[in-house]
């Protein structure tokens, strides 16, 4: 056992969950018991890790505080929660630091609000339904932000970067600050990390008090990857597909940052949406950037891009390298023509209602052997069909890496397998091989070499 510990705190919520009814501090309460008592206690133990260890392994960081124990418990004003075990740099002369306690109770507020919306609320097999869940869970953590000009910038990019690719990432943050451009990632470490770092520097050089720092995560993921210090909203989303339709329904444009797998699925994602015939002209500026190190990185991911999905599919993204003012230049440009079209169409600033997702990219998608090795990564179907199977074959990938479900079949029946065309086999060993080399599939460790979780058939 570590000895980094704070044996036991009782902590109450600041922000979020402070005025609550009985019924509510009832359907709270029965967090402690039940399937959600799991889930509840492996992503509050990784929000209070948040960056003092860097594992994108969530079994690792169970390991690590195996006599972690939180509860919720009610008191004469509401609850609150008790902490055993818990990591110590999570505080300060016995305080919990007061961004850890808000991200703990968004926690317990999403995970509870998820549950027991699927039970009576939510219609989770049709487009329409899954959309109105998304939305509904998004204005219950209240980050929907009705009346604001658009200015929200959606950030991907790996956990697993360099330096260099890290402090640009910041840097580019930095020049859409200096713009009032807000800034939303998934949450964690690397390219999550540094565009939301150096936009809250450039809104201190402008005095803007009133910036969004929104992280949107997922409970598989957070687990593996602990949200950073910078994020004053963050969002639990009940999947990855829910969690990639915020993304775009609440983004204004879309910078990808050098990254690997998941970084890759993101980016298929939106693709696979702008793809669509019905999206054609919904305007969405997205820009692939980062320093000229990763020149090579991006031109091989172009090359994947166009002989998988088509030449055309370069109309779709501009690459923008080694020049952060150029890429915030671009990005307000592009957020001014969303603006212009949301006002002719009569579209929520706050929410992209009109962009169509159809609904085998809504659907959960579990990972198992069979599924991978079921999917249709062929050239004979449309091009936006096909970028979906790409991007579910990614996200296994993903689950195979970090996901505890993933890391336990992968342990139990081997790796992945992927087939499909050879033009399509061939481009994506390439690319997944430089992840390898370049370890951006998994954060570097002293004692393990990244041993690949797929096999490719056919390649």
């Amino acid at each position: 056992m570590p000895n980094d510990l704070m044996l036991r705190a009782r902590i109450s919520p600041k922000g979020h969950l402070d005025l609550l009814s009985r019924q509510e501090v009832t359907a709270l309460l029965q967090v402690n018991s039940g399937p959600l008592a799991r889930i509840f206690r492996n992503c509050s133990l990784a929000v209070l890790n948040h960056d003092e260890y860097q594992i994108d392994d969530d079994q690792a960081l169970l390991e690590r505080y195996p006599d972690y124990e939180v509860q919720v418990i009610q008191d004469e004003r509401g609850i609150k929660l008790e902490l055993r075990n818990a990591p110590a740099a999570a505080f300060v002369d016995g305080e919990l630091i007061r961004g850890i306690n808000e991200h703990l109770f968004s926690v317990l507020r999403d995970l509870v609000y998820i549950d027991s919306g699927t039970a009576r609320q939510f219609d989770l097999k049709s487009s329409d339904g899954i959309t109105n869940a998304v939305f509904r869970i998004l204005r219950n953590a209240r980050v929907l932000k009705a009346g604001l000009e658009p200015r929200l910038v959606v950030c991907w990019g790996g956990h697993s970067i360099s330096c260099e690719e890290y402090d640009y990432s910041k840097e580019v943050g930095y020049q859409l600050g200096l713009r009032d451009m807000d800034i939303c990632t998934g949450c964690g470490a690397g390219a999550m990390k540094g565009p939301m770092k150096g936009a809250a520097v450039a809104h201190a050089k402008q005095r803007n008090s009133c910036g969004q720092y929104l992280g949107i995560t997922e409970p598989g993921i957070i687990a593996s990857e602990s949200p950073n210090p910078i994020v004053a909203d963050l969002v639990i989303m009940p999947d990855i597909e829910k969690r990639l339709e915020s993304f775009v329904r609440l983004g204004h444009a879309i910078i990808v940052f050098p990254g690997g797998a998941g970084t890759m699925e993101e980016t298929l994602y939106i693709l696979g949406v702008l793809l669509d015939p019905a999206n054609a002209r919904i305007p969405l500026p997205l820009v692939l950037t980062g320093p000229a190190s990763a020149q090579d990185h991006f031109a091989l991911m172009d090359r994947f891009l166009t002989e998988t999905l088509g030449p055309k599919v370069k109309n779709l993204y501009r690459i923008i390298i080694d020049d952060p003012e150029e890429v915030a230049r671009y990005v307000v440009k592009g957020v001014r023509e969303v603006r212009d079209y949301r006002r002719a169409t009569e579209d929520a600033f706050y929410f992209n209602w009109h962009l169509r997702i159809p609904l085998d990219l809504q659907l959960p998608f579990a990972p198992t052997h069979e599924n991978m090795r079921t999917l249709r990564l062929t050239k004979d179907r449309p091009v936006n069909e096909l970028a979906g199977d790409l991007r579910r074959a990614f996200s296994g990938i993903v689950s195979g890496n970090v996901k505890a479900s993933g890391l336990k079949a992968i342990a139990e029946q081997g790796p992945f397998e992927l087939q499909g065309d050879i033009s399509i086999m061939k481009p994506m060993d390439e690319l997944l091989a430089a992840f390898v080399a370049k370890q951006r599939m998994k954060l570097p460790s002293a004692n393990k070499q990244y041993t690949p979780c797929y096999k490719l058939v056919g390649a």
